[in-house]
């Protein structure tokens, strides 16, 4: 990940910390229907952009967390851009909607881990730049956590997490002005989809979770 100026390492931690949290998505998923999965994780994603407008419009329920939130969000989010919660709050429900549930998991849990392995390991020991201050140190990072953490997904195809993770991680170095809390997951779905599809699973289809 790009070194972000915006806020200190410190800030980082934290805000990577309550990013991590957002494991309960792919793990609460694994444990719980699709109607109920969906139905939680939108609710969420509804809160989170009522908190965002709520900013934008300067609506007094801002006030009440903007102590709390304001040192952890990056300058573009406070100049009146969406927060990271919201982006991955968001795609998680696209994620879950579009792909098979073993394939929407593993997505979210590519941008979760990888993404907070790439931020860390990036601002902290990153040395060797490319496109436009993403580190090969973090780049490094976000593919080993995420193909080791795809080797804890029950029914992911060792296959299928690889070229998963490599994707995340080409993902999350290109994305560029977009938020890669949308383009990895979408895009980490697609390749182990197109994976899966290609060894036999029946299941590996758009949609899959309604089949």
């Amino acid at each position: 990940m790009a070194p972000d100026t915006q806020i200190s390492f410190s800030a980082e931690l934290i805000r990577k910390g309550i990013h991590l949290f957002a494991l309960v998505i792919p793990i609460g998923y694994s444990l719980v229907t699709f109607p109920t999965a969906i139905f939680w994780v939108t609710l969420a994603a509804v809160v989170s952009i009522l908190l965002d407008i709520a900013r934008f419009r300067g609506w007094a329920i801002w006030s009440w967390v903007a102590a709390i939130i304001t040192p952890i969000i990056r300058q573009h989010e406070i100049s009146g851009g969406f927060t990271g919660a919201s982006y991955i709050l968001t795609t998680s429900v696209v994620t879950i909607i579009f792909f098979p549930k073993t394939i929407a998991i593993a997505a979210l849990v590519f941008i979760i881990v990888g993404d907070t392995a790439a931020a860390l390991i990036g601002r902290k020991f990153g040395r060797l730049r490319y496109l436009g201050g993403k580190s090969l140190e973090g780049s490094a990072a976000c593919l080993a956590a995420s193909f080791l953490a795809s080797l804890l997904i029950p029914g992911l195809p060792l296959a299928a997490g690889l070229i998963g993770a490599f994707t995340a991680t080409v993902v999350e170095a290109l994305s560029g002005s977009l938020d890669d809390n949308l383009t990895v997951p979408l895009a980490s779905g697609l390749a182990m989809l197109a994976v899966m599809h290609s060894m036999g699973y029946p299941d590996a289809r758009l949609f899959g979770a309604f089949f």
